[in-house]
């Protein structure tokens, strides 16, 4: 019996090593003395001796394909730098490009390399550009799910000829953090997009019944890179003066000129320090508006300061699953208006990774200043493929009061199919005047099964009704929460049907509170086409407990995108369902009407216009009477001269508050944050002043009016 345990055992271990190095090849690449030249053709002597590779297979919409057309990648390096090449061959009047602002371009033709520095499968650099030479750029994390804010100092260009288009790349280095040594193993993965095909494809080719999409990038031996200290100085300049209406006269309100500078420090090729005073104080592009009334929850705004958006990567957490209450342990807009900050994250090993930020805010409340300081502390310990274990912990410190909280989080990878994910977390939270400290926590855990035609995703959330996260982000509390997804993929042998998924997603609450449960349940049909096309049929089962009461909240709905030609793309979305008039004291039932139009029109390579529409309105059962109706009309249109300047106008228009804005906004960039810009903006309104007072009008008044300039200068050392 023990024999047969012993051989068992050994089997299992065979099996088990043999799954760990399954993609254990390395490549060995030949490092050069004479760098190519960055201008999109293939005539310098590096590529003919570069590493070179062809074997493309789709990805999308179905895996392990021979694609449309053609790709070759070239890869090749230096002490300094590492490059890349790609030969797309296309009919050059099919390519769809444009010239537009950077990370922009998704929409586009497009090839990006996934460049995992560390070989721990935990995180990746992306790079990305279209036909034109257009960069985006952004970071992968161990789930596949690509962040895009922040931005890096690289170097591309795109040619499109006869054959097709041709990309090169430049990556510095200093632009990474990359593991000392003599000889260093990377990972490197290369992806194309075809619009016009609906097809995605890669090298090598990914699967996702064979683990993460990170694990399953080609390894790469370099030798002999340098390591170039990093010392950035980033000054900056805004200038803003504003005037608001005052006894229907428009009149100078507030005149501010204010200086604030970043430094990044270097401090190993895998450390990195980032300190800043008075940072990131102006947002050239205002939030686009959204409906804000009748609202449960505030709205989330994402973040878009650049010294918070560089390494937030570090701060998505395990044990998710969709809409799931905790959205974020760290939402950095939570610090309104720092005075200062410093940020201290990267590599101690190749495993473990660790990010702290602090920052002193301050607010403006009434006639009172508070200056809240906030403490962040997040460490990653990775294992083999995805794995990981992690901890946050968070504080928010002022006069009289406190919130921290502690917890950890991770992702555990069963097999080449499943992962399985956890979070806890303790808060902590104490005001004056209160007797004792205030205890909560919340609980995730998750469960994920891929395969080509399967995907299985559950998981369980558990929020007390004393949990608070003053740095983070939570919708709702006090429940127990169930989530199920289970999706099914159709490959059917056909030209037009690309995919057909039938799918099911739902969450099951119990609310503590009221000791009540409620449901929803939504079935879908989606349907992929060529173009770039998805039509999802839906239709849904479910209620919301609010104050006790059960409401609801069953409809159904349609969603359509295309991209109709190279030159127009849309998205509609219509929706009819039952609704809830959020009244605390006395909430009523109600049915009502959502739809959303997103109309992109780009007339030339350098021309876009892109047309928002947002509608929703309320009915109370009862009687049938309309409570309201709620539209926006968005306009944005953008010229762009060139890779490096546009000129971009703003409309939008909000028929509840009958309010018109106009922005324009001229913006040069040369690389991220050696940038100027210069804007105006007036906001209307439907109203006149008369007698002494301001009363609805037929005709806009402005109310409000602002000019504003930005100047930045990247000094990189």
């Amino acid at each position: 019996m023990r024999k047969k345990i012993g051989i068992l055992f050994s089997l299992v271990l065979i099996i088990f090593t043999f799954y760990l190095n399954a993609n254990s090849v390395i490549i060995k690449l030949k490092k050069t003395d004479v760098p190519p030249r960055i201008d999109g053709v293939l005539d310098d002597s590096v590529w003919k001796s570069a590493f070179k590779a062809d074997d493309f297979k789709t990805f999308k919409p179905d895996f392990g394909k021979t694609p449309h057309k053609r790709t070759v990648f070239y890869m090749a390096y230096d002490s300094h730098n590492i490059y890349f090449a790609i030969k797309a061959y296309d009919d050059p009047q099919e390519i769809k490009t444009s010239l537009k602002k950077r990370d922009n371009i998704f929409d586009d033709d497009w090839v990006g390399i996934l460049l995992d520095t560390f070989n721990n499968n935990q995180k990746a650099y992306v790079f990305f550009l279209n036909p034109s030479g257009i960069q985006g750029d952004g970071t992968i994390g161990s789930d596949g799910k690509m962040n895009e804010t922040q931005d890096f100092v690289w170097y591309g260009a795109g040619k499109i000829d006869d054959k097709g288009y041709t990309l090169e790349f430049k990556i510095p280095l200093k632009s990474l953090r990359f593991p000392k040594g003599k000889k260093i193993i990377m990972k490197v993965g290369v992806f194309r997009n075809i619009t016009r095909f609906s097809e995605n494809m890669s090298f090598p080719p990914f699967y996702p019944n064979k683990g993460s999409l990170i694990s399953q990038a080609a390894q790469v031996e370099l030798e002999g890179l340098k390591y170039k200290r990093v010392f950035e100085v980033l000054p900056a300049v805004v200038h803003n003066s504003s005037s608001e209406i005052e006894g229907g006269i428009l009149k100078p309100k507030e005149k501010n000129t204010d200086f604030g500078i970043t430094t990044k420090f270097g401090i190993t090729s895998d450390i990195t320090m980032d300190a800043t005073y008075n940072p990131d104080f102006s947002q050239v592009e205002a939030d686009a508006g959204q409906i804000d009334i009748n609202l449960r929850y505030e709205l989330f705004y994402p973040e878009k300061r650049p010294f918070f958006q560089e390494g937030s990567e570090f701060f998505e957490f395990a044990g998710n699953t969709e809409n799931a209450p905790l959205m974020s342990v760290v939402h950095t807009r939570r610090i309104i208006s720092p005075i200062y900050g410093i940020k201290l994250n990267g590599k101690l090993g190749r495993k473990d990774t660790f990010l702290g930020l602090f920052a002193k805010d301050n607010i403006e409340s009434g006639e009172e200043t508070l200056n809240p300081y906030f403490s962040i502390f997040r460490y990653i310990h990775s294992f083999k493929d995805d794995s990981y274990v992690g901890g946050f912990v968070t504080s928010k410190d002022e006069s009289g009061y406190f919130n921290r909280v502690i917890g950890s989080d991770g992702r555990i990878r069963l097999g080449s199919s499943s992962v399985a994910e956890y979070h806890y977390f303790g808060s902590f939270t104490e005001s004056n005047g209160e007797d004792k400290t205030s205890y909560g926590h919340a609980l995730g855990l998750r469960y994920r099964y891929t395969t080509r035609k399967f995907i299985l995703d559950t998981g369980f959330q558990d929020l007390s009704d004393d949990f608070r996260i003053d740095t983070g982000f939570v919708f709702r509390k006090g429940l127990s929460r169930l989530g199920f997804f289970a999706l099914y993929q159709i490959y059917p042998n056909s030209n037009f049907f690309k995919k057909i998924e039938p799918f099911y997603w739902s969450y099951h609450i119990y609310d503590k509170e009221y000791k009540t449960f409620e449901t929803f349940n939504l079935f879908v049909l989606r349907f992929t086409l060529p173009s770039n096309t998805q039509i999802r049929l839906e239709g849904s089962l479910g209620n919301e407990v609010f104050k006790g009461k059960k409401f609801d909240e069953s409809g159904v709905g349609i969603r359509i995108n295309s991209q109709i030609t190279k030159r127009i793309f849309f998205f509609l979305s219509l929706r009819r369902n039952g609704k809830i008039f959020y009244d605390p004291e006395s909430p009523y039932q109600g049915y009502g009407n959502s739809a959303s139009l997103y109309l992109q029109f780009q007339p030339l390579d350098q021309l876009e216009s892109v047309f928002t529409f947002v509608y929703s309105d309320f009915y109370r059962k009862a009687t049938d009477e309309k409570i309201y109706d709620y539209s926006i009309l968005r306009n944005k249109t953008t010229f762009q001269f060139n890779k490096y300047f546009f000129f971009r106008g703003i409309l939008e228009y909000n028929n509840y508050w009958k309010k018109l804005n106009m922005d324009i906004l001229a913006s040069f960039t040369y690389i991220p944050g050696t940038v100027f810009y210069v804007g105006y903006g007036s906001i209307f309104r439907k109203i006149e002043w008369k007698d002494d007072e301001y009363i609805a009008s037929d005709r806009f008044l402005e109310t409000k009016r602002g000019f504003f300039f930005k100047i930045s200068y990247l000094y990189r050392y």
